[in-house]
């Protein structure tokens, strides 16, 4: 775009508002929306670009060669005060944003855990878009509650939970934790809610309790109601596996031994750093014991339970009082979207109900769901409708087939690294993520330069465009990730990741032939 404001064309001249492409009515003289057939060209055309873009997308490096605080200043500083046609703004678009974002759609991102917007969660996302309902109260969408009730319980039965699960859909699982873990604070008797954590008497400071490495969504949940940083306990910070329920037990002990109060205690199916799975059912029956809430945090790996042969890891979650899974992660959901569950519907809703007069419903007497009172959220997106589309385009057949191949294909990558000298796996693999490092026999035992390998490797592979990777430590180790979970992933991106990395591992180490003979005169970083 022109300093000035003016749109440019894809070539980079401007456009000539008066004779190139006439405006829409509404733009020039209008006093309401978008014309009808100008917004049915206009949306033709912004599909058109979509499914361009998801065909094509292997086209751009999965992360933009930018660097931050170059992209600012290629918009105008000053906003728009004419009108444009929608063929300057989607040329802009195709000049300006698309290149630039980092590619989660890209069939090579591996990193984190992937987030795919799937053809029909797309189209449901339009519908949604296009509705424009505010799902806060049963009046204000009939049908955008009610269907979430349904989608809630199709999910709900596809993870293989009990009927006594009820719930709804958030935004994120840093929501969902954080409204389960507000009704663990209501169910702990401490009348946060009323009178709030000041109002209380001086008594014990109530404390989280969770397995070593818990999401930091769990520490954000305690800041976040009042708790602060302290409240959440856990053993070792170091993640291990198979964690230990005793070092948990012994925790929670401690807590009340030092006259604090235990409220809640989070157990983790498939943790953000390496996918460990915490022992559930040991944790349950602490839980029990202790009398306190259990939250189930299986955001990344909760989407495998649809599976029934491999529920194995899950055992005991049906014991939880809540749940959360993200169907925007490996369910293919466009974001945002995150399942929350619980058997105590009724705690959740004593947590954050507030009902001022505008709010109420008068003109019936059915009593009625008003998700608004269920979370500290008063609008909110009609989620279900997007969800609904895909289980129904894709089945819970094909999902179960598309989870099957990410969970053969991290499976295959694992066999590689095991195979490969000079290559270690550092965790297991019990869904579709490895964690491994590149370990030459010449640097065997120093692990500061191996942490500088490793990173120098993750960067050398990522500036390539062709995948993206990210990392995490594991007892103190720099640990590279691959994450396999998107739509468009196959098994030629998989087996092109593994040649990346091995190609710039002999650049690094030339002497090593990328086998772990290396002398330790190659080419790590040293500092």
């Amino acid at each position: 775009m022109t300093e000035a404001g003016s749109p440019r064309r894809a070539d980079g001249q401007d456009w000539d508002l008066d004779r190139a492409i006439a405006l829409d009515a509404e733009q020039t003289d209008g006093l309401v929306d978008m014309a009808p057939e100008a917004f049915r060209a206009a949306g033709h055309q912004v599909v058109d670009r979509i499914a361009d873009y998801l065909a094509s997308v292997e086209r751009y490096p999965v992360l933009p060669p930018v660097d931050p605080g170059s992209l600012g200043p290629l918009f105008p500083s000053q906003p728009p005060e004419e009108p444009a046609p929608i063929e300057a703004i989607l040329a802009d678009y195709g000049r300006l944003v698309e290149p630039n974002v980092t590619h989660w759609q890209h069939p090579g991102f591996m990193a984190y855990f992937a987030t795919t917007a799937s053809g029909p969660g797309i189209l449901g996302e339009m519908l949604t878009a296009g509705i424009g309902s505010n799902a806060m109260l049963w009046r204000t969408s009939p049908v955008a509650t009610e269907l979430e009730v349904v989608v809630v319980r199709w999910l709900r039965d596809a993870l293989g939970l009990p009927a006594e699960f009820d719930g709804l859909l958030t935004d994120t699982a840093s929501t969902s934790s954080l409204i389960a873990l507000a009704a663990a604070r209501e169910a702990a008797a401490l009348d946060a809610a009323a009178r709030g954590l000041a109002g209380r008497a001086k008594t014990a400071a109530p404390r989280d309790s969770a397995a070593p490495a818990p999401h930091s969504s769990i520490e954000t949940a305690g800041l976040t109601r009042g708790l602060g940083r302290a409240a959440l306990v856990h053993g070792p910070a170091a993640e291990r596996s198979p964690p230990r329920a005793d070092e948990l037990d012994g925790a929670i002990a401690r807590e009340r031994r030092d006259g604090h109060q235990p409220i809640a205690v989070v157990a983790t199916v498939g943790t953000t750093s390496s996918t460990s799975v915490d022992p559930v059912a040991a944790i349950a029956d602490i839980a029990e014991r202790e009398a306190l809430w259990m939250h189930v945090d299986a955001a990344y790996a909760g989407a495998v339970a649809i599976i029934p042969e491999r529920r194995a890891p899950f055992t005991g979650w049906e014991r939880a009082d809540s749940v959360v899974v993200n169907p925007h992660k490996w369910l293919f959901t466009p974001l945002d979207a995150s399942l929350l569950l619980t058997q105590r519907m009724d705690v959740l809703r004593d947590a954050f109900s507030l009902v001022p007069e505008y709010l109420r419903t008068l003109d019936h007497e059915t009593p009625v769901r008003d998700f608004n009172e269920y979370t500290p959220q008063l609008g909110r997106r009609f989620r279900a409708l997007k969800l609904w589309i895909q289980l129904r385009w894709f089945g819970l057949e094909g999902l179960r087939r598309r989870l099957e191949r990410h969970l053969e294909l991290a499976r295959e990558f694992a066999a590689s690294v095991d195979a490969e000298p000079g290559w270690e796996r550092l965790a297991p693999v019990p869904f579709s993520t490895v964690c491994f490092r590149y370990a030459p026999a010449a640097l065997a035992g120093d692990d500061d330069k191996l942490d500088r390998l490793n990173a120098a490797l993750i960067d050398a592979v990522n500036r390539t465009g062709e995948v993206f990777l990210s990392h995490t430590r594991l007892a103190g180790r720099f640990v590279i990730r691959v994450a396999i979970g998107s739509l468009r992933t196959e098994p030629r991106h998989v087996s092109r990741a593994w040649e990346l990395l091995r190609r710039e591992a002999r650049v690094l180490l030339p002497e090593s032939g990328g086998s772990g003979e290396a002398s330790s005169s190659g080419t790590v970083p040293t500092s």
